[in-house]
This record gives C-alpha cells, structure tokens and sequence, in this order.
C-alpha cells in the first residue's frame, strides 16, 4: 500500500581505478539493486575512465588520482539527495533495504550528522577492530553515539558535509574519517553507529598500500594540527606515538613512521580550526577523548 510518504533521497558516490573486475560488478548491482530510495549513484575514475559501469551511472573521469577523500569530495559535488552514501567497490550490500534502514536512522533527530553500519567480512562474518567506530571494540554488535567513522561505508546529511567543507581531500588517504566526524561534532553534530545493518566487505589490512605507514603517521599529525586546542595536540601526538612503537615491530615500518611523522610536523596541514573546547568536553562523554 502506498501511503504517499516520499522516499529518502540518497546520492551514492563509489570510487574506482578499474583494480577490481570481480569485486566492482557485485558492489554495483547490490547498490542498484536497493528499494525504497530515491538513488542517484556516480562512479568517480580516480585516474582512469571508469569501465564496468552499469548502463545509466553517471561517471566522472579524473586525469590523475586525486586520493580517496577529493575522489569522493567531487563525486558528492555530482549526486543529489539530502543524504550522500559512500560505498567502497569492494564492498556489498546483502540486503535491499540497506540504505533505507541508514536513511531511517536519521529520523527525528537533526543533530545526527553520519550513520555507520556494521561491516562484516562475507566469508567469516567477523567485523575489523578498525572497523568499529569506538574505542571499546569486544562487541561489535553494540551501537550508539560514536565520534569517528570508517570512511569506506558511511551515510552523511548532506547539509552537514557541506557545512563543514566536506572531506580533508589533500589527506589522500587515512584519517579522513576522523577529520570529517570531529569538525562535524565541533558544528554541534552527532554520529550513530547500527550494527542491526550489516554490509559485506572483504577483511583485507591497510598494509597493503605501499605508503600506509608514511601516510598513516603523517596524516595523524595533521589530524592534530588542524583540529586541537593547542595544549591537547602533544597529548594526542605522544598517544599515538607509544603505540605505534608498541604495534610496529618491524624496523622499516617504524622509519616510515618516523618519516611521516617529521612530514606532518613540516606542515601542510592545511588552515587550523581548533574544536571548542566544549567539542572536547561531548567528545569525552561520548567515550573517546580526542587524544587518543
């Protein structure tokens, strides 16, 4: 029965550098496959012309690659719908009402900026301890407020993306998530994390890009540098620090570290707009102080 409510419209933006033949396919047909949405899906050729696209996606064709974070700050420049959907091409939607039941999420509450779902590898059905917006990892199935994201799979009200200037593009890849969700909570946002929705995504180790440790230490001072109050950033910074000597045991993965470390602190971090320290305050109550 029709009972005349509009759908939620929903602008999906997916990345591609034509690396994945298998995987895009199924990404796009579960994507496109999803009911009682109004969806409007481009797919952004991050230094390629996108190819296995399905017949009627908008594409967008990018000379060189821009990083994942400007890939998808101009694909969301591209799509309409009050709420924009970010979606790996790796991953897959196991159900169609996934992104109406995000969509729902947002409901009633105009503070609720992002909505994250529970991403589980298909095979084992295990979810990341990246992957779990929160520092208190042991239960996965546990939602609420939470203050970062995982990039990869995430839904945003588009006035509040565009209120806070979108993604850190020149980030180019990492903490891009964490950037976008702490100036969003410093607009006086929230996020929500629903892990009753379940999205499919392949268990594969950021390691595997070649300048994961250079980016991932530089990017983490940046982090720092453009969002906390002065006397917090060497709190954050020396965190991060003791535990990446604790994690990374292999020599050239520390010098990497080091090195991106020494990037960041060079600068171009792009302008400083420290939170408030009321951010601060929220930010501790929901659980993770921004220091670590």
């Amino acid at each position: 029965m029709n009972t005349g409510t509009p759908h939620p419209t929903v602008g999906a933006v997916v990345l591609t550098m034509n690396d994945r033949p298998d995987a895009f396919p199924v990404a796009m047909n579960s994507l496109l496959s999803q009911e009682g949405v109004d969806l409007d899906v481009i797919v952004v050729g991050n230094g390629c012309t996108p190819t296995q696209v399905p017949d009627g996606v908008r594409t967008i064709d990018l000379p060189w690659n821009v990083g994942i974070p400007e890939g998808r700050n101009i694909g969301a420049a591209h799509v309409t719908g009050d709420l924009i959907f970010f979606f790996d091409n790796d991953a897959v939607l196991p159900t169609p009402d996934v992104l109406l039941r995000l969509a729902t999420e947002f409901t009633g509450d105009p503070r609720r900026a992002f909505v994250q779902p529970r991403i589980a590898d298909p095979a084992t059905g295990i979810t990341l301890r990246r992957w779990v917006p929160r520092l208190r990892v042991s239960h996965p199935d546990r939602g609420g407020t939470v203050t970062v994201m995982a990039e990869g799979v995430v839904m945003v009200r588009r006035d509040a993306f565009e209120a806070v200037g979108g993604w850190p593009g020149h980030f180019f890849l990492f903490h891009e998530g964490i950037d976008l969700a702490w100036r969003l909570w410093d607009r006086g946002y929230t996020g929500h994390y629903a892990p009753d929705v379940i999205v499919h995504h392949p268990a594969t180790t950021p390691t595997r890009h070649a300048d994961f440790y250079r980016l991932n230490a530089r990017n983490r001072v940046w982090l720092a540098l453009r969002n906390l109050p002065a006397p917090l950033i060497p709190f954050n910074l020396a965190t991060w620090a003791v535990v990446t000597l604790c994690r990374f045991r292999d020599a050239g993965a520390v010098r990497a570290s080091l090195a991106g470390l020494a990037e960041g602190l060079r600068g171009g971090f792009g302008p400083r707009a420290p939170m408030h320290w009321s951010t601060v305050a929220r930010l501790v109550r929901a659980g993770r102080p921004p220091v670590c």
